[in-house]
């Protein structure tokens, strides 16, 4: 099927299954994308939610409907002209269940001398394999034989031949508690149950991929999505591997880039799309609320640090504290002495991006961070300049383990905690973004896109996936917030009095939470706020959580659903930002789906979706009301803006049929000239433009378009949304959104 001109994202897993998937074909090609792109579909954990846990490589995941299910949804695929792109995990395995894995279960019980010890990445110097499953190390006295296995409650671990006490073992069972600062084997950021693959070793490489690559040799994948190259020991020589076993297929990588980061140049076709997200969402932000929100979250919670300072600390903390044992590897490695392991936690806490590749490319961000790390700490001086050699080496094991110790602090310290900590404009706390950038101007949009499509026009591109901290809808109606901040301040006043919470930076994570999604359920609400502030780990966290604190912070949610007047002023608050926020979101839909690179729609997405990060984001679909509406657009009609979303299915289904078929290799920005030109967002690709409404209450406020035209290139034209035909080169802009806040021009090819 060659490369996709759009994919559709399904989580499939026990509950909705390959069969429930295959079902899906003939609306997916209704709607028309040209391959669904699946989550991982190997054998994973017993009743894993998500797939990333893999226990067996060879087979498909029996829970999903096993070998037999994954052919019928090639022959559904096949029948209805659509593609497959698969998920896959190189990085790590599940463990969380031993004997589900034979992997593991077999080094657990052989240690060193198992066929499979090479696989794991091991510091066996340390001794046995620590694995932290014990409520509290006196739990010992609970361990048990059981038919031939260790047992402690449900857990099950092998015995070493000839043997049978649990001194004996390879591994030693204790204290949960320990794992973040003792655990001997590499694992997936802090998590334990995830262990690190060395898929560097070729024996690896081909036990781990030889099933995806049997179904990609039978014509069965046409794409393969890979998940965290930056954990990998070498991602340029993996990726070029897989380039040599799979030459025509498309591969895309989850590698998060911060803004102004280049993607190296290695042999695939681009990113999973975050950094597309960032574009496509701030561009419809405001920049010059950003003086206004500022003010107000200091009036709200003190003078506030400066993102690059939470930033530093969020990675110092988990440095030292969530990834303390591989902190401790790097300092041994590194020989010790004074201040090694403080210089190393502070050369990681400043590197601004996720990680380098050396000796191949990133040496400048290894230098910026060594400088910093020396501003920051002069005291470490001597240390750092000990150390810099040796980083820089590339070929170095210190230096090697380095690199991927960074991306894991990078994650853990700014996905999963400073983006919980900050609560300026939480719309911009988004994996691949800047929240201290406010917004993006049209100018720099289009840059972005016209790099992209010279660069790397096959990439993904997206506005939701399965990580995502905020659905795409959520933050397109939190944009309209940067169009009133004095209005905003006034209601955060308003039911911060009214539902008080003990720390104002959460209260204002909450009430922006509360405006993006209303009206979310209670319970989902609950247990998001729940997750942030464990996650910020400034009051409360997983490990120690502080029960005043979250009674206080559900106290606030439920009054915000039982007291009739505060609940009056949010439904109020909510209805005047609505059509603004769906207006925004289809802005931005429309913009995601014609920008260059390749789109993805994550499930659920082709409607209104008010989701927050996962699990949250992973609920069941209603399918079923979307091939209705859909069949309903079919024949026809023209469905409103309204709470239905059916207006939003429209913007998406037109912009994936148009995209089948044409050859999109030009972008090119189109200037509106009149009095309300800086609402107007529009570029070309050739035989097709894009067309969306920017700041909207602005628009309204200064009496609508007037004027104001788009300057469009020759031809005739057709807006796929609305059939209206439009020709001459200076169209106004009122008469080409008079149904719509967009429109997608579209130029017959024949």
């Amino acid at each position: 099927m060659g490369i996709p001109s759009g994919t559709y994202r399904v989580q499939v897993r026990p509950g909705f299954g390959l069969a429930a998937t295959a079902g899906l074909a003939g609306y997916l090609a209704d709607l028309g994308v040209s391959h669904l792109y699946t989550s991982p579909l190997l054998e994973a954990v017993p009743g894993s939610t998500h797939g990333y846990d893999v226990v067996n490589h060879t087979r498909v995941n029996p829970e999903l409907g096993g070998e037999t299910e994954r052919q019928a949804l090639g022959d559904a695929l096949r029948d209805n002209g659509l593609g497959l792109v698969v998920d896959i995990v190189p990085n790590h395995v599940g463990v969380a269940v031993p004997h589900a894995n034979p992997a593991w279960w077999d080094v657990l019980k052989n240690g060193r001398k198992s066929e499979y010890a090479h696989w794991f990445d091991i510091d066996w110097d340390r001794g046995r394999i620590l694995i932290p499953v014990l409520g509290s190390d006196a739990d010992t006295d609970k361990l048990r034989i059981e038919n031939g296995e260790l047992r402690y409650y449900d857990h099950r671990f092998p015995l070493a031949p000839g043997t049978g006490t649990h001194d004996e073992q390879h591994y030693e069972l204790v204290d949960w508690r320990r794992g973040n600062t003792e655990i001997n084997y590499r694992r997936f950021f802090a998590i334990t149950d995830l262990a690190g693959l060395r898929v560097e070793d070729p024996d690896v490489f081909e036990a781990t991929h030889a099933e995806i690559l049997r179904w990609y040799r039978a014509g069965d994948v046409d794409g393969i999505r890979i998940d965290h190259p930056d954990g990998l020991r070498d991602p340029a020589g993996y990726l070029q591997r897989l380039r040599d076993h799979a030459p025509d297929a498309w591969l895309v990588i989850e590698k998060i880039l911060e803004p102004g980061e280049d993607l190296p140049a290695w042999p695939v076709d681009g990113t999973t799309g975050y950094d597309a997200l960032v574009e496509a969402g701030g561009v419809f932000v405001d920049p010059a609320a950003a003086d206004a929100f500022t003010a107000l979250d200091t009036r709200l919670a003190g003078a506030p640090h400066a993102w690059i300072d939470l930033v530093h600390t969020g990675k110092l903390e988990a440095a030292t504290r969530l990834l303390a044992a591989e902190l401790s590897r790097l300092s041994s490695l590194a020989g010790g002495g004074e201040g090694t392991g403080e210089a190393l936690a502070e050369i990681a806490a400043s590197f601004p991006v996720y990680r380098s590749y050396l000796p191949g490319a990133g040496g400048e961000h290894l230098a910026e961070a060594l400088a910093a790390a020396r501003v920051r700490r002069p005291d470490l001086v001597d240390a750092i300049d000990r150390l810099a050699p040796r980083l820089g080496a590339g070929v170095d094991e210190l230096a090697a383990r380095f690199q991927q110790f960074t991306g894991a602090v990078m994650a853990k310290g700014v996905e999963d905690t400073a983006f919980y900590r900050w609560s300026r404009f939480v719309a911009l706390n988004e994996v691949g973004g800047d929240p201290s950038r406010f917004g993006l101007s049209p100018a720099a949009f289009h840059a972005a896109g016209a790099r992209r499509q010279a660069a790397w026009p096959r990439s993904m591109t997206a506005l939701s996936t399965h990580d995502t901290k905020r659905g795409e809808d959520v933050r397109a109606r939190l944009a309209v917030l940067s169009e009133l901040p004095d209005e905003w301040g006034a209601a955060v006043d308003r039911w911060s009095a009214a539902a008080p919470v003990p720390d104002p930076a959460t209260a204002h994570l909450l009430w922006q939470t509360v405006a993006g999604t209303w009206p979310i359920g209670r319970e989902r609400l609950r247990a998001y706020l729940e997750k942030a502030i464990r996650e910020a780990s400034t009051h409360t966290s997983w490990a120690e959580p502080n029960g005043s604190f979250e009674g206080a912070v559900r106290a606030a949610v439920d009054r915000a659903y039982d007291d009739p007047r505060l609940r009056a002023d949010i439904d109020a608050f909510v209805a005047g930002i609505t059509p603004a926020g769906w207006s925004n979101s289809l802005g931005q839909k429309l913009v995601q789906l014609l920008m260059p690179g390749v789109p993805d729609v994550y499930q659920g997405t082709e409607l209104w979706d008010n989701s927050l990060v996962d699990p949250d984001n992973r609920r069941d679909v209603d399918f079923d009301l979307r091939r209705d509406l859909l069949a309903r657009i079919a024949s026809g009609w023209r469905p409103p803006i309204d709470f239905g979303g059916a207006a939003k299915l429209l913007v998406v289904t037109s912009a994936l049929k148009a995209r089948r078929g044409r050859d999109l290799t030009d972008y090119a920005a189109l200037a509106a000239r009149g009095p309300a030109a800086d609402h107007c967002l529009a570029f070309s690709r050739g035989t097709l433009i894009a067309i969306a409404t920017r700041l909207p209450l602005g628009l309204a406020r200064r009496g609508g378009w007037g004027d104001t035209t788009l300057a469009l290139p020759g031809g005739v034209w057709k807006d796929a949304l609305t059939g209206t035909v439009v020709t001459g080169q200076s169209p106004l802009i009122r008469d080409l959104l008079e149904t719509y806040p967009v429109a997608l021009l579209a130029m017959d090819e024949k």
